[in-house]
């Protein structure tokens, strides 16, 4: 008997200690939750730019093979919210001052609120215009270029010439900003303009109506089609979450929060870590505000929500969302093989194009990613060379590739860099793979970084190419035809004709 109490005395010790050390285990992994790591596609380049997995090991470029070509595609750096997303955030200060009126005028406590929502006010309010690249953006997009001048200074030691370092940007202005502040840092101490020694450089870029390369998202009708008909899809996929996540703060803060407040506060988080404000002479990143209402546990399934919507509309989910990105592959392999030719023929230094850099959005550079095979899981790339359809990113706990804030964060990159190798007997030419800087596997290049040049062509390229764009993009011809609008030259032939005509109807002409 008295074995058997010592027995249970212990076991219940056991049971204590093993939940104190649980309990402590939980309190430090909370501590070293970096929310900052978990804001999907809105992430800051600085934060997450050198998160790498481990356990891939980069290969070692070998000796005697030379730099060629370098291809960039950018995303734009950190911008502000747009006028949309500002107004959402009017409409969130304006419906937590009517609950906290509600609740006042019912003498119901308000302590457990924190004290910061009581009188907060949007950042943004009154402000008329959004989306601009802020400093933030701007620096990211400068250090990069000073960073890539840096790491290949033997491919920017030329003069500068436009055709042969010719910068390509959509007509958007947070994309063309980035590319000029790029430019500034990759250009920087060469020229002779001011004490920064700074030079001008051409920034090139095609209408948004037909911007195929860059905008091929905005181009493209059947995807427009697409995204507009499943968004309610993939909101109905995150209710549960929001739902949950929604019951969970309203009990803890005693607060009757809706599911909008709920996802207009998580935006605000993602804004408050990016949002910088001029306090003391020092740059503050706010995160004790918004973010801080989340558990770990709710901001790690609000991520993944986000996650998976990037997935569905902009990645893997559908096999429309890359292969309209084919004109952006296309384009890519067609400079490199006229380096090959210029390199093979001994054409002089400056006649011939040395590295192009594109910068343009999320939409352009999780679709290349996509065509290029990257983050992948287990046999996923043999699934999509078959258009299979893909599995969701797993859900957290579990660990998955597909994160947007690694995918595309802001400022976040693809670089395709060809090398010339003439004492390998089995290929000349080589393509070295990097995403935000650092070596990246290629599952269609048996999980190397470093693949030769016909192999990435035909194993990774090729089965794209069998798309065509305009095939791809048709609107339904199935659809009764809209009646065409009557454009603005038109209208203005029909205006000038029709003086001294009162009995026309006539048509207001904006030019």
């Amino acid at each position: 008997m008295l074995i058997t109490r010592l027995l249970d005395k212990m076991t219940l010790a056991a049971a204590v200690l093993l939940l104190l050390l649980t309990l402590v285990s939980n309190s430090r992994a909370d501590r070293d939750f970096d929310v900052r790591h978990h804001l999907s596609t809105v992430t800051r380049y600085s934060v997450v730019k050198d998160i790498v997995d481990n356990s891939f090991q980069p290969t070692d470029i070998p000796v005697g093979c030379t730099l060629i070509y370098w291809e960039l595609s950018a995303r734009h750096g950190t911008r502000s919210p747009t006028k949309k997303r500002m107004r959402e955030l009017e409409k969130l200060a304006s419906h937590i001052k009517e609950l906290l009126k509600d609740d006042k005028e019912k003498n119901l406590s308000l302590q457990k609120v924190p004290a910061w929502l009581l009188k907060w006010e949007s950042p943004w309010k009154g402000k008329l215009r959004g989306g601009e690249l802020d400093t933030k953006g701007e620096e990211e997009l400068y250090q990069l270029g000073i960073r890539v001048r840096e790491r290949f200074p033997d491919l920017f030691n030329e003069e500068y010439h436009p055709d042969v370092y010719p910068i390509k940007t959509t007509q958007v202005p947070q994309a063309s900003a980035s590319a000029v502040a790029f430019g500034m840092g990759l250009f920087s101490c060469n020229g002779s303009l001011g004490l920064a020694r700074h030079r001008a450089f051409a920034v090139t870029s095609e209408s948004r109506a037909s911007d195929i390369t860059l905008r091929f998202f905005d181009c493209c009708q059947t995807y427009k089609d697409f995204r507009k008909s499943h968004e309610p899809a993939v909101d109905k996929l995150k209710e549960p979450i929001i739902a949950e996540i929604t019951s969970a703060l309203a009990k803890r803060y005693r607060f009757n929060f809706t599911r909008q407040d709920i996802s207009s506060l998580w935006f605000l988080c993602k804004q408050d870590v990016g949002f910088v404000m001029w306090q003391e002479t020092t740059l503050l990143d706010i995160t004790d505000q918004a973010c801080s209402l989340f558990s770990p546990t709710e901001v790690a399934l609000l991520e993944w929500t986000d996650d998976l919507e990037v997935f569905m509309l902009k990645g893997y989910g559908k096999s429309l969302n890359y292969q309209m990105g084919v004109p952006l592959l296309k384009d890519v392999i067609q400079s490199m093989d006229q380096a090959i030719k210029a390199k093979e023929d001994n054409q002089a230094p400056g006649s011939y194009e040395k590295a192009r850099l594109r910068f343009a959005h999320a939409e352009t550079v999780v679709p290349f990613s996509c065509l290029l095979g990257l983050f992948l899981e287990g046999s996923d790339f043999q699934r999509i060379q078959k258009e299979e359809p893909l599995d969701f990113p797993p859900k957290p706990p579990k660990s998955r590739s597909w994160r947007g804030s690694i995918v595309a964060p802001f400022a976040g990159n693809n670089m395709l860099v060809l090398y010339s190798c003439p004492a390998n007997s089995s290929s000349k030419y080589f393509v070295l793979a990097l995403h935000n800087e650092h070596p990246i596997a290629m599952p269609g290049c048996g999980g190397t970084d470093f693949c030769p040049f016909e192999v990435f062509k035909e194993s990774i390229v090729s089965p794209h190419l069998k798309h065509d764009y305009n095939t791809l993009c048709q609107v339904n011809l199935d659809q009764p035809k809209q009646k065409p609008e009557t454009s603005k030259l038109l209208k203005l032939f029909r205006w000038l004709f029709s003086f001294g005509n009162d009995d026309l109807p006539s048509d207001r002409v904006e030019l």
